[in-house]
């Protein structure tokens, strides 16, 4: 390794995510399903991987903020639409052509005024909230909309979308509650496109089925089934170099706070990866990497830009060897669980200090 950057590789799988999409597109049909890459996509590239999944024939994407918009129009060209979750005011969007979601009263006034002054009709998707609380027309909102609908003059309106709440606890009561509010809401309003599963809504039944269904964490590997086999395809390794490697006696602290003692002689390597790239303190003392297929214990705490793993029982092991972080063995969902979050913190927290390796055929 003499010359060469001792740095950690973190290695996606494009062709896995342009197959989880086309697994997910089957099950969706004969509605269409979308690509979402907001938060970088999901902190595995929006360009590589918006253009992965345009080669693969998606159409659709949403992001969440303007600016990941107009990034992702530069990486794909003109041609599929691209959604903004959290909306934008009218006009701000010429460059890239891209789609506000409508998620309050106010932004549909705001565009309605806007088609108004340009005397033409403007796209949009209208957001209604279900259940969640967060985003969309709360029920007040939407009840002034129904009542009066010529609010919505001037708006060729593309879809009406709300978001699920529990879709990843198939028995919540919720579930079926939105479905059934939204069902309710189509009913008072033109005839439109739903917009209604994300990953694991398109595994709930046809009670949940999509005209334009919004995938996101499944298109990267996340299991959008808890508790049962993940039918996606793995898209993210992550391995990290040992920096060095010691020999310290029983008794011996490793980390700060010297929170972990080596209960016998000890094997103690040092990897080049820490919080700063993303890897979670929380990890600190409950993960593994996996060295030649074999689990290795995390021990101490992850700090700053390193984390120590006990590889006694891999003697030879020399630096420049990788330890897996993330990967076959570990995946995103099982790392996830030794931090006390989900495979979706996992990937979104992934840093910008890593080599990045996009593999496709």
């Amino acid at each position: 390794m003499r010359g060469e950057p001792m740095q950690a590789v973190l290695t996606v799988d494009l062709d896995a995510v342009a197959t989880n999409w086309r697994l997910l597109r089957d099950r969706a049909a004969p509605g269409r399903v979308a690509g979402v890459v907001k938060a970088d996509a999901y902190g595995l590239g929006l360009a590589a991987v918006g253009r992965a999944l345009a080669a693969a024939g998606c159409r659709d994407f949403f992001v969440a903020h303007l600016a990941e918009g107009v990034a992702l129009r530069a990486a794909i060209g003109p041609g599929p639409s691209i959604a903004v979750l959290n909306g934008f005011a009218p006009g701000a969007d010429e460059r890239a052509g891209l789609l506000p979601v409508l998620n309050g009263l106010g932004d549909v006034e705001a565009w309605g005024a806007a088609a108004a002054a340009a005397d033409r009709q403007l796209p949009a998707l209208l957001h209604v909230d279900t259940g969640m609380a967060r985003l969309g027309l709360p029920p007040a909102e939407f009840e002034t909309l129904a009542d009066d609908p010529g609010r919505l003059a001037g708006l060729a309106l593309q879809a009406v979308m709300t978001h699920l709440a529990c879709a990843d606890a198939p028995e919540h009561p919720l579930n079926a509650e939105q479905s059934a509010r939204f069902a309710a809401i189509r009913a008072r309003l033109p005839a439109l496109p739903a917009s209604f599963a994300n990953s694991s809504g398109l595994f709930l039944g046809p009670g949940f089925a999509s005209d334009l269904a919004r995938p996101g964490c499944a298109l990267y590997g996340i299991n959008p089934t808890p508790g049962r086999p993940n039918p996606m395809r793995q898209v993210v390794t992550l391995a990290a170099p040992v920096l060095q490697v010691r020999e310290i006696p029983a008794g011996a602290p490793v980390g700060y706070g010297a929170g972990w003692t080596a209960p016998r002689p000890s094997r103690i390597a040092t990897v080049a990866a820490g919080y700063a790239d993303g890897y979670l303190r929380s990890l600190s003392g409950r993960a593994v990497g996996m060295v030649r297929g074999r689990p290795v214990p995390l021990v101490g705490r992850v700090s700053m830009d390193l984390t120590t793993f006990d590889v006694t029982a891999l003697p030879d092991l020399r630096p420049g060897e990788m330890v897996q972080l993330i990967g076959p063995g570990n995946t995103p969902d099982e790392v996830a669980e030794r931090a006390g979050t989900i495979g979706y913190e996992i990937l979104t927290a992934l840093g910008g200090r890593y080599r990045r390796d996009y593999r496709i055929a």
